[in-house]
């Protein structure tokens, strides 16, 4: 029996969009903090607050988006969300004060999120169920290719460039993204009015999807162990005169996951989602004491390749459970509510860990986050690891 396919046409054009979005939300991650610095004088708390307030906005979007994106029309969503994202991206050439650059920041974050959840819902319908550990690992590419090259990239320029080319290159590519999604086919959803009614109100069901919440939560602390080296690895490896070997942690890390995640995604549809999620948080968690431990380029490269493996896993297959445990009518609010709790861990991140940097430092920053994600692992087995290996059981058996 052949399976259903995978690399339609539409996938292709979906993965490549949400690719490009989210290349500049972290190509500007790496860099706000130091426009942020050099430009206003911020302290490395306003600073990490420039860079995280950007997915705050994603966030507030994502409440919105996913609760009316079936009623809207997904694509109508899509389109919306890169119209607003070029045009605010415009401010970024003309702010003079870090107030407007907050402000800027979080229309810009907004704006994605309303993308982005149109991105992660259409990809959802499209994905055959056969396969969907294997097809949202492949989707998820696009955003673990563009947390790797985003912040490489910006790292080059804010060397041998200015923050002008920067922002100038994020509004080329986003055009680009938008031109691709324009050719993008699906089928349209149509919602009973039974659907409708129930969309009606300020039910908390109607933001989130509860069954998600579970990993959800644990998305959140991920996120916040991601966000001290998406947000702070540039300084890190300033202070101790790495910066340029450092930049290729990103490169490092995204060859990792490009080699890992055909296997990761196979192995969560045959063998169960807990095989790779436990490993995936002490992989990172690994990664996070090598970069403690760092007084070398070799050590931040060896680190890229557990963080690939650890947050490269995790986001992927993170993702695939929300919708495994939802109802096929609210895969949207199934990938905003999981998304929603990443960003926040992303978004609030740089901010509360800059609050720790003056008294921990940066090496204490990492071994805070490495105990971080050692407990996540703990958290997962009681609030889904453990429901998921009695399921995987009862499978096996009826086979």
């Amino acid at each position: 029996m052949s399976r259903p396919k995978l690399w339609t046409k539409d996938f292709i054009i979906v993965s490549t969009a949400n690719f490009f979005l989210y290349f500049t939300f972290y190509l500007l991650m790496a860099t706000v903090t130091i426009f942020a610095t050099d430009r206003f004088h911020a302290s490395p708390s306003a600073a990490g607050l420039a860079s995280g307030i950007f997915a705050v906005g994603v966030l507030v979007a994502r409440l919105f988006a996913g609760k009316s994106i079936d009623r809207i029309g997904r694509k109508k969503m899509l389109y919306a969300g890169f119209i607003a994202i070029i045009i605010i991206s415009l401010f970024y050439f003309v702010t003079n004060q870090l107030g407007v650059l907050l402000a800027v920041r979080f229309l810009n974050g907004a704006a994605l999120g309303i993308a982005s959840t149109a991105t992660g819902t259409i990809v959802a319908g499209i994905i055959p169920n056969e396969r969907r550990g294997e097809g949202t690992g492949y989707y998820a590419l696009s955003v673990t290719l563009a947390a790797a090259v985003g912040p490489f990239v910006g790292m080059f320029l804010i060397q041998h460039a200015s923050f002008n080319m920067v922002f100038a290159l994020c509004l080329v590519l986003l055009a680009l993204s938008f031109i691709s999604a324009l050719f993008l086919k699906m089928p349209k959803v149509v919602l009973s009015k039974a659907d409708l009614e129930k969309m009606k109100g300020l039910k908390i069901s109607n933001f989130f999807e509860p069954k998600v919440f579970p990993i959800a939560i644990i998305s959140a602390f991920v996120g916040l162990g991601y966000s001290s080296i998406l947000s702070f690895l540039t300084s890190y490896a300033k202070e101790m005169n790495l910066v340029d070997i450092s930049s290729f942690f990103f490169i490092v890390y995204a060859v990792t996951v490009l080699v890992s995640r055909p296997f990761t995604g196979r192995w969560f549809d045959t063998k169960g989602e807990n095989f790779v999620m436990y490993p995936s948080f002490l992989l990172f968690a690994a990664g996070l004491v090598l970069l403690n431990q760092a007084d070398s380029g070799l050590l931040i490269l060896l680190a890229g390749i557990f963080v690939g493996l650890g947050y490269g896993t995790f986001s992927a297959s993170g993702q695939a459970i929300a919708v495994k445990v939802s109802p096929k009518n609210r895969i949207g609010l199934a990938t905003s509510t999981f998304f929603i709790f990443l960003d926040a861990g992303v978004g609030v991140g740089p901010f509360l860990l800059g609050l720790l940097v003056p008294f921990a430092g940066y090496h204490g920053l990492y071994a805070i986050m490495a105990v971080v994600l050692v407990l996540c692992v703990f958290l997962y087995y009681f609030v889904h690891g453990k429901k998921a290996a009695s399921m995987q059981g009862v499978v096996e058996e009826a086979e």
